[in-house]
């Protein structure tokens, strides 16, 4: 029960890898706070942790919204007394050339990934901070956030972002024993992924088994998604980690799609 009696706040956690993190982090003790723009699959999911015996609630969140980031947060502390995890991990794609990109989708973009990020952890790190228990801020990445690949300049943009944004809270977290990492998943196979496959087929004129075989794991040393679990299995490693050694990194989980 590496998180036992551990709080954790996830963003985006109704469906796919989010959902997936929240069940890992259930089993190893969490109390889960299932934050989702999705207030009805925010409540079913929190429904399905405690048919298993844990202690979960579902709270509705744009991301975007200082208000409704502020809101939920204190909810989530209200029902179980403290924050000592924040995955932020709510996210969309919109794939085009970047001279077709609208102004519009590309402040919609880093809105929800920029400013999600930076809005749950202020809002979670006053609450860590004040705990005096330390903590663990974890931001979803992508192998995006360490190379490029076409059709997704602000995602992209956004992914690189948060490697920033995570050296900065390690620096600052670090005296209070706050913690913070990127994960940088390749392709996993969730509804975002695969909403993607018939939008690049149209874009770049190929089908859509050779947009999974040729552009998305063309570069993987085994032509293998990567699992919602793989990402999971990493989230606990950093969520659970005891020091300041492992902070401000990011790590790529990809099948050998991007070494370092």
């Amino acid at each position: 029960m590496q998180l036992k009696d551990k709080v954790a706040f996830i963003t985006g956690s109704a469906s796919g890898i989010g959902k997936e993190i929240a069940i890992v982090f259930a089993k190893q003790g969490a109390k889960i706070v299932i934050a989702d723009l999705n207030k009805e699959a925010a409540d079913a999911t929190a429904a399905e942790l405690k048919a298993t015996g844990a202690q979960a609630i579902g709270v509705a969140v744009d991301v975007t919204s200082e208000d409704q980031v502020n809101a939920a947060v204190e909810e989530g502390v209200a029902a179980f007394g403290g924050i000592d995890i924040l995955v932020s991990n709510a996210g969309i794609q919109i794939v085009h050339p970047v001279e077709e990109f609208s102004f519009a989708d590309w402040k919609k973009m880093l809105a929800i990934h920029l400013d999600g990020a930076f809005l749950t952890t202020k809002a979670c790190l006053k609450h860590m901070y004040a705990q005096g228990r330390g903590g663990s801020v974890i931001y979803m990445g992508s192998v995006h956030s360490k190379e490029a690949s076409m059709l997704k300049a602000p995602y992209v943009t956004a992914k690189h972002g948060l490697i920033g944004l995570c050296k900065t809270v390690a620096k600052e977290g670090a005296k209070h024993g706050v913690r913070a990492n990127v994960i940088c998943p390749g392709f996993v196979r969730t509804p975002l992924v695969e909403k993607q496959i018939p939008e690049q087929a149209k874009t770049l004129g190929i089908t859509e088994e050779e947009v999974v075989k040729n552009v998305m794991l063309k570069e993987t040393v085994d032509g293998e998604f990567t699992t919602t679990d793989d990402v999971a299995q990493v989230a606990l490693m950093f969520a659970g980690f005891p020091t300041n050694a492992l902070t401000g990194q990011s790590l790529v989980v990809s099948h050998g799609w991007f070494m370092q």
